[in-house]
């Protein structure tokens, strides 16, 4: 039985789906689409430049689009209470890290989780979490607005789900969308990578995209 916030998330969904029909249309030849030189990534025609946002880091410190400026940057939402789809997508995200690690820091993608339950997860439980898929994962989240709003930014959506009756308060989940979006180096919304995720696909398209590989057809 679908709940409020099931229903609010789907509503938005499908927003989002005539919003990327509208684009389609205005662009004529589609406002998402994959290009032959890439597996997973689908790439918009146009980047889309970010409003200004600044969310909190594992460390502490301020993240602002400056920050994640010089590199291609994968951003999933998430939470680390979640039982399944977080732990999957970190896991498969730290095996194509794994690939690219070994590039120039000046180059290198990045992977950034941002927790979109800040009442439980503090900046340190955060760090914790991601630096146990990957070490160079980067961690942050913010209050709920500004959370709002960044998600917004990327098209996506998340929502709290209250805990079913009898169970504690505090042992609520949250919805969350499960794409991931692709920042270019100039900290623009440039493209996705839809579910379910191939690491290996991933990584190729990475590097790729950071000049660290010849473009390649699908399949190739």
């Amino acid at each position: 039985m679908f709940n409020r916030t099931t229903l609010y998330i789907l509503l938005v969904a499908v927003a989002m789906g005539l919003g990327l029909w509208a684009a389609e249309r205005f662009y004529g030849e589609g406002a998402v689409r994959s290009t032959p030189d890439l597996q997973v990534v689908r790439l918009f025609p146009q980047p889309r430049p970010l409003p200004e946002f600044a969310l909190r880091q594992s460390d502490g410190t301020q993240l602002v689009p400056g920050e994640l400026k010089g590199h291609w940057t994968l951003v999933f939402l998430g939470f680390t209470h979640c039982p399944d789809v977080c732990p999957t997508t970190l896991a498969e995200l730290a095996q194509a890290q794994q690939q690219w690690q070994a590039l120039p820091a000046s180059t290198r993608p990045r992977v950034l989780f941002v927790s979109v339950d800040p009442d439980r997860d503090s900046s340190d439980r955060i760090g914790e979490y991601a630096h146990g898929f990957h070490r160079d994962t980067l961690a942050a989240t913010a209050d709920i607005p500004a959370l709002e709003s960044f998600a917004r930014s990327l098209s996506m959506v998340f929502a709290k789900v209250p805990a079913p009756r009898g169970v504690p308060a505090d042992q609520y989940s949250v919805d969350h969308s499960a794409t991931i979006a692709v920042l270019d180096p100039e900290s623009r919304m440039a493209g996705i990578i839809s579910p379910p995720f191939v690491p290996s696909s991933i990584a190729s398209d990475l590097l790729v995209l950071s000049g660290h590989a010849p473009a390649t057809g699908p399949g190739k």
